[in-house]
């Protein structure tokens, strides 16, 4: 069975930056509950919306995927 890996560094990236979940939702204009499945890795934001996030947090939209993740799974299944 392939290990999971957190896709998105969205959670790691609020915390840097002194923000919340409820703070981002707020700017994105989505439901918290969203926001926390963004955030545990529950469920995965659109390439759309997480450009929208690296803009709201002012940070490189790289900074917020972990690819060497995606790539893992995609060659070790």
């Amino acid at each position: 069975m392939v290990e999971t890996k957190d896709i998105n560094r969205i959670k790691v990236m609020l915390v840097e930056k002194k923000r919340s979940n409820k703070w981002l939702a707020e700017q994105l204009g989505k439901d918290p509950a969203t926001v926390s499945k963004w955030c545990t890795n529950t469920s995965q934001p659109t390439i759309e919306t997480l450009l929208k996030i690296a803009e709201v947090l002012e940070v490189n939209y790289t900074e917020l995927v972990r690819a060497e993740s995606v790539i893992s799974r995609k060659y070790n299944q």
